[in-house]
């Protein structure tokens, strides 16, 4: 993976933070101009991803990014919004940290 796809990834991450953020802020105090801002930041950060669909594949574009808004999000929810990770959330959130290291650093065995 090159410079330019990461960058790309992190802004598509950035996007569904800022949407997820958007949704939770939308779910303590509902208004039709915040959902539809929330929409448009999803439509945006999906559409950022199917550029990277072509350029790393189906596989490693979503696992790679859906690890990095588990984090992101969960350390938004548990900074911004207080709120709390159970004992088997918090081994969720590690092992598929794992595997996301693995899919994507791991050697590719048979290619």
């Amino acid at each position: 993976m090159n410079l330019s796809t990461f960058l790309q990834l992190c802004v598509a991450t950035a996007i569904f933070i800022g949407a997820a953020s958007s949704a939770k802020l939308w779910s303590l105090s509902p208004s039709l101009g915040r959902l539809i801002f929330t929409m448009v930041l999803y439509v945006i950060g999906n559409l950022l991803m199917l550029r990277l669909l072509r350029q790393i594949g189906m596989a490693t574009a979503f696992s790679i990014t859906a690890v990095l808004q588990l984090v992101a999000v969960n350390l938004v929810a548990i900074l911004v919004f207080g709120e709390r990770v159970g004992l088997a959330e918090g081994t969720g959130i590690v092992l598929a940290i794992a595997g996301v290291a693995l899919i994507t650093f791991a050697p590719q065995l048979g290619r």
